[in-house]
C-alpha cells in the first residue's frame, strides 16, 4: 500500500458498488496488480461531493478494503456490485491508431446518484424525470468512440506536433462529454476516472494495391460548438463556431510487423454550414422552406471569427470549396450564395496577400442537371486524337466525380499531406503510459521506445459547403480523398502516378467508406442517410430504384425535422450543458428587425420570403466579379479555362473558353482570368446560364446535318472545345 501520483496512474477497468450512502468506484490500472478507488455520497440531493482515496493498493488489499466496507454496512444493506464497465458499461474494438486501440460503446448504463429516500423528498422530481428522459435520448451506442491512449479528439499531425498536445484534451472542441465529466474532473484534479468520447464517425478497413497490404482510417469528428440538428441549428452563432462542423480525417498507415518503420499519411478537410447568420422554419406543408438571412452584423464579425479559428487550427491556406447553386427560380441558396461572397470579400479585403482565403464556387447540382438533358444516365464525350473522330458513353456519376476530383485535386496540392514514418520497438501493451509519452518526435529520430520521423506537414485545410453539408459535400469529400489518397500511396512507394482511377477496386472501396460515413452524419444531423444518387449510379444500380430510395430519404428527413428534431435538440443541449430546454423562438433587435420587415416582400404564389435589396445587391455583386471589379475576393488558383464558348446575356462580360486565350493586351487578359476563377467558371455559371441554348443548339445542328447525326453532334463538342478534347 503506498501514495501515488495520479498522473501515472491510468484505469481502464471500472467496478462499481454502492451502499446505502455512497457509491464506491474501484479501478484497476493497465497492469491489472495496481487498484485505486473514490467514492460519491449519496446523502445530497443536488451537490455532487467526491472523496478520493489517493492510496494505491495491490489485489489483495483492495478485496480487503473491500470486505471491511461490506462488514461496516451490513445493517443497511452491505456493498453490492452494480456494474462492471470500462468508463462506459461495454466496449467494442473498432480500430486502432499508433498501436493504441479504439473502441466504440457497446452499452451504458445511467445511475441516479441520491438514494431512493433522498430522492422521495425532492420538490423537482417530474422535472428531474423529463430531464433524465432527455439525457437518455442521447445514444452513447451511437457513433461514439474513444481511446484510452490515444487522442482520438486530434488529428494525427496535431498528435505528433508537441506545440498542440500541452493542452487538456477536454478542451478540445470534438470531446462531447466534456460538461458530464466537468464536475468529477474539477473535483479530483484529475483525469484518469473519465474516459473522453468523440461523436461522429471512425472505420478502419485493410486494402491492397500491387500486392502490398496497407489500414484506411477513416474519421469524422463532429464539433460540439453549436451542435444540434438541421433547421434548429443553422449558419453561425456570435462566437464564430457553425453548424454540422465536422472534422474529416483520412489516414493511410502501411501494414507491417513490429520493430520494423512503418509509413503513416494523413490528410484532414472540414465541412461546415454556411457561417453567416441566416436560419430556416419547418413547415407542415413543405419540404423546401424558404431561407431567412438576418441582419446582426455589418461588418461579418462572427464570419471572421470562424475563419480566424480555422488559421488557428490548421494554418493557411484555407481553401472555401462552396457547392450551393448559383441559379434559381425561386432563390433560396442564391441569397446564401451571395451573402457568402460579400463576407469573404470583406475579410480578405483586411488579409494580407498570404493569409487570404481561396475561393471555388462549383454548382454541383446544375451541373448534374445540364447532363441530365442529353440522357437520364449517360452522355458522350468526344475525343479528337490525331484528327480522328471518335467517341465513347460515359456515365454523368463518372463525369461529375472526375471534374470534383480535379478541382479539389488543386486544393490538395496547395495543403500537402502529412507524411511521417514510425518506428516502435517493443509492443504497447503492458504499458502504464499513454502511448504517446513514449513518443520521440525529431527530423531523425533514433532513441525512445516509439521513434517518429516527420517528413512532411499539412498546411491549411479545404473547408466544403453546400446548403445542409450534407449530401454534395460528401461527395465532394469523397472526391478530395481519392485524390489525396492516390498522392499518399505514391509517397508510400506503392504507386507511380498518384491518379487512381474511378473505376479501380481502390476508388470503389473508398468510395463504399465515404458513402457510410456521409449517411452517419447525414443521420446526425438531417434525421436521414445521405442523398447518394451520384454513389449509386457508380453501383449500376437501376434509375427507379435509385429515385424511389431518395424519395423515401426525402420523407424521412421531412418527418424527422417537423416532428423529432426540437426533442432531439433538447436532449443535445442537455447532454452539453448548454442552457435549460426551452421554447424556441427567433428574437431580433426590435428597431432593425423593423427595417428588415420593411424590406421583405412575401409570394403569395409560392410562399417564398426573399429579401429584395439582397437579390439586387448579389446580382449587382455577381456582375462585378464577372468583370474583375472585386479582386481581393479572392486569392487565384492555378489557371482553369472554361469550358463553353458562350456569353451570357445577363452578364456580358464573361470571357468565353476559346477567347481567353493570349490577346496581347495583358491588362484584358488578367481581367478574364480573374474573372474565370471569381465566377467559379470551372464548368460552372457560364455553362449553365445556357442550358437551353445549349439544347437548342444540339437539335439545329441535328436538322441541319441531316441524317449524319455523329458530325452534328461532333461539331457541337467543336463548339465547347478545350485543347482538342470535346466535352458535351
Amino acid at each position: 500500500m503506498e501514495s501515488s501520483d495520479s498522473s501515472m496512474f491510468d484505469v481502464q477497468k471500472f467496478w462499481l458498488y454502492q451502499t446505502f450512502a455512497r457509491y464506491y468506484i474501484v479501478g484497476r490500472g493497465r497492469k491489472r496488480t495496481v487498484w485505486r478507488l473514490f467514492s460519491i455520497d449519496r446523502m445530497e440531493p443536488s451537490e455532487l461531493n467526491i472523496f478520493e482515496d489517493h492510496t494505491t493498493y495491490t489485489t489483495e488489499e483492495c478485496f480487503d478494503l473491500l470486505k471491511r466496507i461490506h462488514q461496516g454496512n451490513r445493517s443497511m444493506g452491505g456493498l453490492k456490485l452494480i456494474s462492471i464497465g470500462y468508463g462506459i458499461v461495454e466496449r467494442k474494438k473498432i480500430g486502432s491508431m499508433l498501436g493504441a486501440k479504439v473502441y466504440s460503446v457497446s452499452k451504458s448504463m445511467m445511475v441516479i446518484i441520491p438514494n431512493p429516500v433522498v430522492r422521495s423528498k425532492l420538490a423537482y422530481c417530474s422535472t428531474e424525470k423529463r430531464y433524465q428522459k432527455l439525457l437518455n435520448s442521447v445514444d452513447l451506442t451511437k457513433d461514439f468512440f474513444f481511446s484510452y491512449s490515444y487522442n482520438v479528439m486530434r488529428s494525427l499531425q496535431d498528435n505528433l506536433n508537441r506545440n498542440k498536445t500541452d493542452q487538456s484534451v477536454y478542451k478540445s472542441m470534438f470531446v462531447w462529454n466534456e460538461y458530464l465529466t466537468r464536475g468529477i474532473r474539477k473535483q479530483l484534479k484529475n483525469n484518469i476516472w473519465t474516459v473522453a468520447l468523440v461523436y461522429g464517425f471512425f472505420k478502419q478497413i485493410k486494402l491492397s494495391v500491387s500486392g502490398r497490404d496497407f489500414d484506411l482510417t477513416l474519421i469524422a469528428r463532429r464539433s460540439r460548438h453549436y451542435a444540434g440538428t438541421r433547421f434548429l441549428r443553422r449558419g453561425v452563432n456570435e462566437n464564430g463556431k457553425v453548424a454540422n462542423d465536422v472534422e474529416t480525417e483520412q489516414v493511410v498507415s502501411e501494414d507491417r510487423a513490429e520493430g520494423r518503420t512503418v509509413q503513416i499519411s494523413s490528410i484532414v478537410q472540414n465541412r461546415g454550414s454556411i457561417p453567416v447568420f441566416w436560419s430556416q422554419e419547418t413547415s407542415l406543408l413543405k419540404i423546401f422552406n424558404p431561407v431567412v438571412i438576418i441582419p446582426k452584423q455589418e461588418d461579418y464579425k462572427a464570419t471572421k471569427l470562424h475563419f480566424k479559428n480555422l488559421g488557428d487550427r490548421y494554418g493557411n491556406p484555407i481553401i472555401v470549396l462552396d457547392l450551393t447553386k448559383t441559379r434559381e427560380k425561386k432563390p433560396r441558396e442564391t441569397l446564401l450564395h451571395a451573402e457568402y461572397v460579400n463576407a469573404l470579400g470583406c475579410i480578405n479585403a483586411e488579409r494580407l496577400e498570404e493569409n487570404r482565403l481561396k475561393f471555388l464556387q462549383w454548382d454541383l447540382k446544375q451541373h448534374s442537371r445540364w447532363l441530365s438533358l442529353f440522357s437520364s444516365h449517360k452522355y458522350l464525350l468526344f475525343l479528337n486524337l490525331n484528327n480522328k473522330r471518335s467517341f465513347t458513353f460515359c456515365s454523368k456519376a463518372i463525369v461529375v466525380l472526375s471534374k470534383l476530383k480535379e478541382l479539389t485535386k488543386l486544393a490538395m496540392e496547395l495543403n500537402d499531406t502529412f507524411h511521417c514514418q514510425v518506428t516502435r520497438s517493443s509492443p504497447l501493451e503492458g504499458s502504464t503510459r499513454p502511448y504517446l509519452e513514449d513518443v520521440n518526435i525529431s527530423e531523425n529520430a533514433n532513441n525512445g521506445r516509439c521513434n517518429v520521423k516527420i517528413k512532411r506537414f499539412q498546411k491549411g485545410v479545404l473547408r466544403t459547403n453546400c446548403f445542409d453539408c450534407l449530401d454534395r459535400t460528401n461527395i465532394a469529400q469523397y472526391a478530395y480523398g481519392l485524390a489525396a489518397l492516390g498522392y499518399q500511396l505514391q509517397t508510400f512507394g506503392y504507386l507511380e502516378s498518384p491518379d487512381i482511377d474511378l473505376d479501380d477496386p481502390l476508388a470503389r472501396h473508398l468510395m463504399d467508406i465515404y458513402e457510410i460515413m456521409g449517411d452517419k452524419l447525414a443521420l446526425q444531423y438531417g434525421g436521414s442517410p445521405a442523398h447518394n444518387k451520384l454513389f449509386s449510379e457508380r453501383r449500376g444500380q437501376w434509375k427507379p430504384t435509385i429515385e424511389y430510395v431518395d424519395i423515401i430519404k426525402t420523407f424521412q428527413r421531412f418527418v424527422n425535422n417537423v416532428y423529432m428534431d426540437e426533442q432531439k435538440q433538447n436532449g443535445i443541449d442537455l447532454f452539453l450543458g448548454n442552457p435549460p430546454p426551452q421554447k424556441r423562438m427567433l428574437v431580433l433587435d426590435p428597431v432593425k428587425h423593423s427595417k428588415w420587415r420593411s424590406t421583405m416582400k412575401r409570394s403569395l404564389s409560392d410562399s417564398n420570403i426573399f429579401v429584395e435589396n439582397d437579390i439586387l445587391a448579389a446580382k449587382q455583386l455577381l456582375r462585378q466579379e464577372s468583370m474583375g471589379h472585386n479582386k481581393c475576393l479572392v486569392e487565384l488558383m492555378p489557371e482553369i479555362p472554361n469550358y463553353c464558348r458562350y456569353t451570357s446575356p445577363e452578364f456580358p462580360e464573361v470571357v468565353s473558353a476559346s477567347e481567353s486565350m493570349d490577346s496581347g493586351n495583358e491588362e484584358i487578359d488578367q481581367e478574364r482570368t480573374t474573372s474565370r476563377f471569381l465566377m467559379a467558371d470551372w464548368y460552372s455559371d457560364s455553362v449553365y446560364s445556357c442550358e437551353e441554348e445549349l439544347y437548342n443548339k444540339i437539335l439545329s445542328f441535328s436538322s441541319e446535318n441531316g441524317d449524319d447525326n455523329c458530325f452534328s453532334m461532333f461539331d457541337f463538342g467543336r463548339w465547347i472545345t478545350r485543347g482538342g478534347t470535346f466535352y458535351l
